[in-house]
């Protein structure tokens, strides 16, 4: 009997346990209640500000007012980072102008140049005027570099020191800068001429003997890009090394700026949410809460591509119409000739892409990229040529009540287009990405789409041709 009055307390305790807090709510009530600043101000400093962000949007506009007025500016600018940009433009608009230029400033400043983005002009224009002088001074670094160049994406956040300091003194440096600069893990190394020299690792810093020379601890073959890179010519430099901050350098190599982790994850992600919208045949990536009418202007083009293409894929079709008439049978399985050479280009259209990272390809590997994925169709081909062979075969003499002879000379013929067609597919999957890469247009913008029309085209003239050569004009079964 006491077993089983402890056992719901037992469970009641874990479920207990189990639930997380609704920090949401809770956050909610501090805001709105009728305490003072100062306290709403403690007790929302106990909470991350990515749960503060979260409740943002769910505020009303007088709450998230009043909540610009309690919190300082740093506290501020942490919360915004974990928006989206045009989120936390919106909000800034609710500030007065001060308030959000020190806000801003305290951001770090690619974010911030993102976020400047989303403001309205003369907003942004006086925005920047407010801003200390050397917030602006990074603002219009980064605002100088176009969107696709790496250097937009980097930020002023890093400690640098001399090379010809001891131990003692770099750490002197190091105190010093750590108070505007909270990346310290890695600390950068210049010459006395301000050229980027290497880097050298907090913890090696600190284990070392203060008096010490720092050039047995510098590591000088140090990672480092350029700002004027596009990040699609140094995206694989970037993933390759697990550096918590890659330099970023100007074209008389003295630093500009750093490459964050954090950056390198957010540059990583957007690449491929690029490659994955082109290859799905959209002109830029989509957002689940963007308007109707944005998301159609991001289809349509390819769209409108497409339906020529399939207008021209139906021309095809219809001149091969007297051997459809005389055949009519082999109509039910155009669309497995169609569908397995589609597949089979899309996936050299994806082995090709991933291959064309690789920015030191020669002219010889690319050719030999084109032979070995035409000997895959071919090998795949003539398997699953085979296999069609055999089942078709049947399916037509069992189903369809035809004799042997002409039902295993109509497989026959599927089985040699489906060859065919797999190994033509996998040229035109692998060739099409190479000619775009060759004229300096991105790959990816030969899209799985594309691949499958130009593929169905392929496929279309394989079979029906072979229909008409084989079946009616050779062996005469029209």
């Amino acid at each position: 009997m006491e077993n089983e009055l402890l056992e719901p307390t037992a469970d009641a305790g874990r479920d207990q346990t189990a639930q997380r807090p609704d920090y949401q709510k809770e956050i909610k009530e501090i805001i709105r209640g009728n305490l003072s600043p100062k306290v709403i101000r403690e007790q929302l400093n106990d909470y991350h500000e990515n749960d503060i962000a979260e409740v943002l949007p769910v505020l009303l506009p007088a709450e998230r007012r009043k909540l610009y007025h309690i919190l300082d500016s740093a506290k501020l600018s942490d919360i915004f980072e974990y928006m989206d940009e045009d989120q936390a433009g919106k909000y800034l608009a609710e500030m007065d102008l001060k308030k959000a230029a020190i806000v801003i400033s305290a951001m770090e400043s690619d974010y911030a140049v993102d976020v400047l983005r989303e403001i309205d002009r003369d907003r942004r224009s006086l925005l920047i005027e407010l801003m200390d002088e050397e917030a602006q001074k990074d603002i219009r670094l980064l605002a100088s570099y176009d969107e696709d160049e790496i250097g937009s994406r980097m930020t002023t956040n890093y400690i640098v020191i001399r090379e010809n300091l001891t131990v003692k003194q770099a750490m002197s440096s190091l105190v010093e800068q750590a108070s505007e600069n909270d990346n310290i893990s890695t600390l950068f190394v210049i010459d006395e001429t301000g050229a980027f020299y290497g880097a050298l690792d907090l913890k090696e810093l600190i284990i070392a003997r203060q008096n010490t020379d720092l050039e047995g601890l510098i590591v000088t073959s140090y990672p480092y890009v350029y700002g004027t890179e596009t990040i699609d010519e140094c995206i694989e430099k970037l993933k390759d090394y697990s550096e918590d901050s890659i330099p970023v350098l100007d074209n008389n190599n003295h630093m500009l700026g750093v490459i964050t982790s954090q950056s390198i994850i957010e540059v990583v992600d957007d690449e491929m949410g690029e490659d994955y919208a082109r290859l799905a045949g959209l002109t830029a990536e989509e957002d689940l809460k963007e308007p109707l009418t944005q998301s159609m202007q991001k289809r349509l083009p390819w769209l409108i591509v497409l339906l020529f293409l399939g207008m021209l894929v139906s021309t095809v079709v219809g001149s091969f119409e007297a051997v459809v008439s005389q055949l009519t049978l082999i109509m039910a399985f155009q669309s497995l000739i169609l569908d397995m050479a589609g597949n089979v280009g899309t996936q050299s259209l994806a082995v090709t892409i991933r291959v064309l990272m690789d920015e030191t390809l020669t002219g010889k590997q690319k050719f030999g990229l084109v032979g070995k994925e035409v000997r895959v169709g071919l090998c795949n081909g003539l398997i699953l040529g085979t296999l069609s062979f055999v089942l078709v075969g049947l399916y037509i003499h069992f189903f369809k009540a035809r004799t042997f002879g002409f039902a295993f000379a109509v497989s026959g013929c599927i089985g040699l287009a489906l060859l065919v067609a797999m190994a033509f597919s996998s040229a035109v999957g692998t060739m099409i990405p190479l000619f775009f890469k060759k004229i300096n247009v991105d790959p990816a913008v030969a899209s799985g789409p594309l691949i499958t029309t130009v593929n169905d085209l392929v496929a279309v003239v394989s079979y029906y041709g072979l229909s008409w050569i084989l079946l009616i004009n050779v062996m005469h079964l029209g």
